[in-house]
């Protein structure tokens, strides 16, 4: 897992290694581990899995694979 922008100041930490076979359930174990500021952040972010957005709760998370949370940015 890597985190930026506000993920990373709601997860407390820039990245962590996770286990989860989907991200439905990726989601479910850091809002245990990290509270609700991470779930609010994370139901609004891009989920990038292997550097493609995943789309649904039931994106397969294979063994090794690298996600990234990237919160919604402002631009100007």
């Amino acid at each position: 897992m890597r985190y930026f922008a506000g993920a990373k100041a709601a997860a407390g930490r820039g990245e962590e290694q996770v286990s989860a076979a989907d991200v439905a359930e990726l989601k479910a174990v850091l809002a245990q581990r990290h509270g609700p500021a991470l779930d609010k952040v994370l139901s609004a972010s891009t989920l990038l899995v292997d550097g493609l957005a995943a789309r649904s709760g039931a994106t397969a998370l294979p063994a090794g694979c690298s996600v990234e949370v990237l919160p919604p940015f402002a631009g100007g």
